[in-house]
């Protein structure tokens, strides 16, 4: 599936960066890796809901806009480890923001405990 980008002609920092993190899973993944490094079965065990498919996709776009890096092991059976980049640890303040805008200002909500750690 070709990725769905919002068309930017007045080059709006925000339109941009909504390209790059926007949707459902990308958030989620980034907040899952801020405690380290994952493989891929362990982000598919973390985000239930989500197909092989869409994660592989999902990840291949993380990587190519510099948020994360894939690291390929030479092994039997293969094996391919998941991190942050800079860049991407530089979005976990803006993460955990919206963590808490959302904790505070709905307050009909239980929430669980989430917690991005500080890199």
């Amino acid at each position: 599936m070709a990725r769905k980008i919002i068309d930017n002609p007045n080059h709006c920092s925000l339109v941009y960066a909504m390209n790059i993190i926007g949707g459902k899973w990308k958030p989620i993944i980034v907040y899952l890796l801020a405690n380290g490094s994952l493989r891929f079965g362990k982000l598919l065990i973390f985000i239930p809901n989500i197909s092989k498919k869409v994660l592989t996709e999902q990840l291949r776009e993380l990587e190519q806009d510099g948020l994360i890096i894939r690291e390929r092991f030479a092994e039997t059976p293969p094996r391919v480890d998941y991190s942050l980049s800079k860049t991407g640890e530089n979005l976990l303040p803006i993460l955990r923001q919206l963590s808490e805008w959302t904790a505070n200002s709905f307050d009909d909500v239980p929430f669980e405990a989430c917690k991005i750690v500080d890199v």
